[in-house]
């Protein structure tokens, strides 16, 4: 698996991988993480990937992430 470009955000991490036949985008906050996994075929290539990596799709990703967050503040 290898780093093949990246998202600039303010609040998470966002990176794009390359593996076999998958690009993978993940997200990460804090402790936290989100990968999605696209196949090479679907998305054919890392441009066409990042204009699906739209606002909406970030902002949803990021809403999950404070679900997530209330969770493990729950545990404790």
């Amino acid at each position: 698996m290898r780093i093949i470009d990246s998202i600039p955000h303010e609040s998470m991490t966002i990176s794009i991988f390359h593996m076999n036949d998958k690009y993978m985008v993940k997200f990460e906050a804090g402790p936290m993480e989100q990968i999605f996994k696209f196949s090479v075929e679907d998305i054919k290539n890392v441009d066409n990937l990042k204009s699906k990596i739209n606002a909406e799709f970030i902002e949803t990703t990021r809403k999950r992430f404070n679900e997530m967050f209330i969770q493990i503040r729950d545990i404790f």
